[in-house]
């Protein structure tokens, strides 16, 4: 519990429009979700780098500092804020880069009712609003020896603008011309422990005595660079990647039978007969979860490799039916003034703002869709739909896409 500082007990003294700003000063926004008064920003004398929240109960007027998950948006000089479907607030900054200047504060998102019973105080999480959409990820799992290292070989050839991996953390040590942030990203197992309890990684596995995992974050910047992500997991990654708010694609490649695999795995050569035991064993294991109903959304028999990667390739449209939308980022002229107002009406968000290089700016309006929002905490929020509508020009002629 906390106090408020002494405007905040003025300031909140009044009425409370639900899902709006209330009256504010200094660095910081108030707005309203059922009895909960949300308060986001920094403080007057800027001691604080990153953006903070607090939240203070209307009925009993205590305040509780929040477990706050994913990364924190650096602090501007001012933003605006507005509630969005009663689960996540949608922070605009002042001031700021293009690419840092809309964010969604998750309240009440599944993503944060899962992780409230992990904490012992009210969990909040933060994520980077991105202009634009891509397909996707996509996770493929099966047994060793099944030939999903092979279909993935192919699609990365075929595919090498369209597809990308992400880079696994392990608390091991970089092995001999092992790179960081290329081959893994190398991480302390301190750290990685923090980072997954705060709900960072969405899946990971203790091998040998070293963490191995997928973060969120990982995913995202493959996303980021206008690629679909390829997640090569086992069953039980992908059970909990299933499990986390990122929305996949999941793919289980299988053997015609359980003598085929046994005889591939033996064809291979590489393993000793203790290994190759050890390995049958989990592939019985991972072929009974592999038939487990809703984890898998598409099961692929490899019997022929050339007519499952033609399956594969069907499957994922890449027939010549569909194509990969590539994410854009805001225009670099779209900078947001220190004195920006905000408003809501539908699915719009109504902005007062101005550019580097749009002359009268003052006199432009913005107005994001968020109508397509998707994604969440801990990576992006993506789908951001920015346009412009100048007050002095007639109809469709006032309107600039910021694409």
């Amino acid at each position: 519990m906390g106090e408020a500082p002494a405007f905040f007990e003025e300031d909140l003294q009044g009425d409370f429009s639900d899902g709006f700003d209330l009256k504010s000063k200094g660095l910081e926004t108030a707005t309203v979700v059922g009895d909960k008064i949300y308060v986001i920003g920094g403080t007057d004398d800027e001691s604080t780098s990153t953006i903070d929240v607090r939240i203070l109960y209307k009925s009993t007027g205590e305040w509780v500092i929040p477990t706050v998950l994913g990364t924190k948006p650096k602090l501007s000089k001012g933003h605006s804020a507005v509630l969005l479907n009663e689960d996540r607030i949608l922070i605009v900054k002042g001031d700021s880069t293009p690419d840092d200047c809309v964010w969604s504060l998750e309240v009440d998102t599944k993503f944060v009712r899962e992780h409230n019973n992990n904490f012992e105080t009210e969990v909040v999480a933060w994520s980077r609003g991105v202009k634009g959409d891509v397909e996707k990820p996509i996770v493929i799992s099966g047994p060793s020896g099944v030939g999903k290292g092979t279909l993935i070989s192919e699609l990365m050839k075929e595919f090498p603008s369209m597809f990308g991996f992400s880079v696994s953390h392990t608390t091991r040590g970089p092995r001999d011309k092992e790179k960081d942030g290329v081959h893994y990203h190398f991480t302390e197992r301190s750290l990685m422990e923090k980072d997954i309890k705060d709900g960072k990684f969405l899946e990971f596995a203790s091998v040998h005595g070293n963490l191995y995992g997928t973060s969120a974050e990982a995913v995202e910047v493959v996303a980021d660079a206008g690629k679909r992500c390829i997640l090569d997991i086992d069953v039980q990654g992908a059970r909990s990647v299933r499990a986390s708010p990122l929305e996949a694609v999941f793919i289980f490649i299988c053997p015609p039978s359980f003598e085929e695999l046994e005889k591939r795995l033996r064809a291979r050569g590489t393993e000793t007969e203790e290994q190759i035991q050890k390995r049958l064993r989990n592939a019985k294991a991972e072929l009974e979860q592999g038939q487990s109903p809703g984890l898998f959304d598409h099961i692929l028999v490899n019997d022929d490799l050339d007519t499952c990667y033609k399956n594969l390739k069907k499957l994922l449209c890449l027939d010549g039916s569909s194509g990969i939308t590539t994410p854009k980022s805001l225009p670099k002229m779209f900078v947001l003034p220190l004195d920006n107002s905000i408003s809501k009406i539908d699915q719009k968000i109504l902005m007062n703002c101005g550019t580097a290089k749009i002359e009268k700016a003052s006199q432009l309006m913005f107005v994001l869709d968020v109508s397509s929002l998707k994604g969440g905490a801990p990576g992006r929020t993506r789908g951001l739909n920015f346009y412009a509508i100048d007050p002095f020009a007639d109809g469709l002629n006032g309107i600039r896409q910021l694409s």
